[in-house]
């Protein structure tokens, strides 16, 4: 069984848009996470990775926690995070969500032939199933067979 896994900050949540993230990143300021608007029409996402997890797909999720952080900001930023998922994809069971160190290879989580949609080319390179960018995400998911 394959799964699609969904990276987040530049995939489907625009942290890069929210106005001086890296700053307040940097001050452990969890708040661009949670305050992050859509990259994609979530509604049409949602419908998508629900008919897919109908034919036989998982979903998942897997995005990196800030980068340099401490634990006490780590679980501030998988608060957030969830946060942003209940509130954007509330109808989207996930099967997998994985939190990972932001020096993380993705493809630790990949069963061999799944799937990744990413914004970062490293991600991508390293991806030993079928691995997508962000920008296709909606379109590569409608003709999944």
């Amino acid at each position: 069984m394959r799964t699609i896994w969904l990276d987040m900050d530049g995939t489907i949540a625009n942290l890069y848009a929210v106005p001086n993230w890296l700053e307040k990143l940097q001050n452990n300021d969890e708040t661009p996470y949670a305050e992050a608007r859509p990259l994609v029409r979530m509604a049409t996402l949602a419908r998508l990775l629900n008919n897919k997890q109908r034919h036989g797909y998982k979903i998942g999720i897997v995005t990196a926690l800030a980068k340099n952080a401490t634990k006490d900001y780590d679980e501030k930023v998988i608060k957030a995070k969830i946060g942003w998922l209940a509130r954007h994809l509330a109808t989207v069971k996930f099967d997998k969500v994985k939190f990972v160190p932001y020096e993380y290879t993705k493809n630790n989580v990949n069963a061999g032939n799944d799937i990744l949609f990413d914004d970062e080319e490293r991600h991508l390179n390293a991806w030993t199933g079928e691995a997508h960018h962000a920008k296709e995400i909606i379109e590569i998911i409608k003709n999944l067979p």
